[in-house]
């Protein structure tokens, strides 16, 4: 695709929506505050619909938060037409779950094609988890389990990247026991694909600004270029460097 230097969509797209110890969003809200200054109402996607919630439910979880940034929340199940919801929205949320019963909705809804055309278009979008996976050329490299079957893997093809979120370090004692890694998955990845992963830790995020794709968050990302190509990149890190 054309990354037009001029106008890269505004994303934030995070490992998680809650880190150890914490609450839901709340160690995004500094960004959050900044990423949604202009937005008086955000549309929620909670096709994801993480640990069987109803898309109400998962939406209410959602509406709270946003209630503080006096962002009023409005879920995208609401609405007769969702393909009008995306035109007219100011700004987008798809929250985590379970990415195979996100996309399989996504397509079913024909929802994909605006979406992407209203991210490019410079409108604010926030994922998390299954939320981000879907920014990435396709789904391959999502953690999820294939409860439902998808037309296809392909998702919106934002960055010319995939992501990894959740990721986790390799344990020593895991090792001793000849456990399966991450690390091990993602290598088979690349065994049959040549799309780069950007594997997230938790509490890590990346955050468009002026033109950049800075990775932030206390930790590292792991990238996956290659089999013969993985690296350490530091938060403060403009990775779109790697890519353009």
């Amino acid at each position: 695709m054309n990354h037009d230097q001029s106008s890269f969509p505004q994303i934030i797209i995070a490992s998680t929506s809650t880190v150890y110890g914490g609450s839901y969003l709340d160690y995004l809200t500094d960004e959050l505050t900044e990423h949604f200054k202009d937005v008086d109402e955000l549309l929620f996607i909670p096709y994801a619909r993480p640990s069987g919630l109803t898309h109400e439910a998962y939406t209410d979880v959602a509406r709270r938060y946003f209630e503080k940034l006096n962002i009023k929340v409005k879920g995208i199940h609401e609405y007769e037409n969702p393909t009008i919801a995306i035109k007219q929205a100011q700004a987008v949320f798809t929250g985590g779950g379970n990415t195979f019963v996100l996309v399989n909705e996504l397509y079913e809804q024909d929802l994909f094609p605006v979406l992407r055309q209203r991210i490019l278009d410079g409108m604010p979008y926030l994922g998390t988890s299954a939320g981000s996976n879907i920014t990435g050329q396709s789904m391959q490299t999502t953690n999820d389990m294939p409860i439902v079957r998808v037309p296809s893997y392909q998702t919106l093809g934002i960055f010319p990247f995939n992501i990894n979120p959740h990721y986790l370090d390799p344990a020593p004692d895991l090792l001793k026991h000849m456990g399966e890694t991450r690390d091990t998955r993602l290598k088979e990845y690349l065994h049959f694909n040549t799309i780069p992963v950007i594997a997230l830790r938790e509490g890590s995020y990346i955050q468009t600004i002026d033109n950049q794709w800075l990775l932030k968050g206390k930790l590292p990302a792991r990238i996956y270029f290659s089999l013969e190509d993985i690296r350490e990149v530091e938060s403060g890190t403009d990775i779109k460097n790697f890519f353009l």
